[in-house]
């Protein structure tokens, strides 16, 4: 999602997948109206554990600098480029792709 504009579909597939794995989510209305916040356990919800928190949007990629489509990943030798791909997406990527073996465990903290 581009910061300002809406982020309902990549919230709501965000919701969707990490429900699938038995996550449980909370999706929070934001002040703006149109923009949400995700909140998601795995394991117990009644004692401490620990968070990970990030972001899904991206400024808008209006400079004129991009040699190819800013919102398209590809692939150069060992780099991956895209808007995002060093920021918060990469991580958020990555917390999305343990989810699964999350949810596999037996988790005595969230």
């Amino acid at each position: 999602s581009v910061a300002g504009k809406s982020n309902g579909a990549i919230a709501g597939w965000i919701e969707a997948y990490l429900r699938q794995h038995g996550a449980k989510v909370t999706l929070l209305p934001g002040p703006e109206g149109d923009r949400s916040n995700l909140f998601a356990t795995i394991g117990p919800a009644d004692v401490p554990g620990y968070i990970l928190s990030g972001h899904m949007d991206v400024v808008p990629a209006g400079e004129p600098q991009w040699s190819s489509p800013p919102f398209a990943l590809r692939r150069e030798g060992e780099r991956l480029y895209g808007r995002g791909t060093t920021d918060m997406k990469g991580f958020l990527a990555a917390a999305l792709a343990a989810v699964s073996k999350l949810a596999g465990l037996r988790l005595t903290k969230p």
